[in-house]
C-alpha cells in the first residue's frame, strides 16, 4: 500500500492543487460579487435603508432559485457558457465558472441575513448623526457584521471544498476526480479512502482556522 501511494503521490499531489486551485479562485469572486448583491437585499428589504418591496421580491426570488439550482446540473446545463468563457468544459478552469456562479447568490444570502441581524440601534445612532446610507452600510453595519461574514466564509468554504468533488464526475480534476479515477474505476478502495480522508482534513482545517479568526475579529 505504501508504495502505492508513493507511486502516485504525484498525482495526488496534483488534485490537491487543483482543489485548491478551484477553491482558492472561486471562493474570492464569490465574496466579491455576493457583498454587494446581498448589500442590496438587505438595503431594498423590509428592514433595510431604503425599502423597495417589489423589486426586493423580485430579487430576492432570484438569489433563491439561483442559489437552490443543483450544483452538478448547474455544471451540465451551463456548459456552452463556460466553454465561451474560458476556452473548455474539463478541467480546474472550467469548474471555476460554475463554482462561482453557483457562490455568489449563496454568499448574497449570507450577507443579508448578516446586516439584517446586527439590528437598528447602531443604524439610527449613525442616521442621527447625519451619516448617508452609503456611509452606514461601509462603516457601520459591514464593520460591525465582519466577525460573521469570516463565519459565512467558512461556511460557504466547506460547502464549495464538497461541491469541487463532484467536479471529477465530469473530468474537473481536483480530489474528487482522483478519488473516482483510483477508488471507483480502478477499484482500489485503500486510494479512495485516503482522498476521502484528505478532504475531511482539509475541511477541518478550514473549519478550525475560520472559527477562530472569527472569534479573534469579534470584539464584543
Amino acid at each position: 500500500m505504501f508504495e502505492r501511494i508513493v507511486e502516485i503521490y504525484p498525482e495526488l499531489l496534483t488534485a490537491l492543487g487543483q482543489t485548491f486551485t478551484m477553491i482558492a479562485v472561486a471562493i474570492p469572486l464569490a465574496v466579491a460579487g455576493g457583498t454587494p448583491l446581498g448589500i442590496l437585499l438587505y438595503l431594498w428589504g423590509p428592514d433595510g435603508l431604503s425599502p423597495r418591496p417589489k423589486v426586493h421580491k423580485a430579487l430576492d426570488t432570484a438569489v433563491s432559485i439561483a442559489r437552490s439550482f443543483p450544483f452538478l446540473i448547474l455544471l451540465i446545463a451551463i456548459i456552452p457558457f463556460t466553454r465561451l468563457l474560458v476556452g473548455t468544459t474539463i478541467g480546474t478552469a472550467a469548474v471555476i465558472v460554475p463554482l462561482t456562479i453557483n457562490a455568489v447568490p449563496y454568499f448574497a444570502r449570507f450577507v443579508e441575513q448578516n446586516l439584517t441581524q446586527l439590528g437598528q440601534g447602531t443604524v439610527e445612532a449613525a442616521l442621527a448623526m447625519g451619516a448617508k446610507h452609503r456611509q452606514v452600510i461601509s462603516h457601520v453595519l459591514l464593520v460591525d457584521a465582519i466577525p460573521a461574514l469570516v463565519g459565512s466564509v467558512t461556511i460557504m468554504t466547506v460547502s464549495f471544498i464538497s461541491y469541487s468533488a463532484m467536479a471529477g464526475l465530469v473530468g474537473g480534476g481536483g480530489i474528487g476526480d482522483f478519488a473516482i479515477r483510483y477508488g471507483y474505476y480502478r477499484y482500489e478502495t485503500p486510494l479512495m479512502v485516503l482522498a476521502i480522508l484528505l478532504m475531511i482534513a482539509l475541511v477541518s482545517l478550514v473549519q478550525v482556522s475560520g472559527s477562530r479568526l472569527s472569534r479573534a475579529l469579534d470584539k464584543r
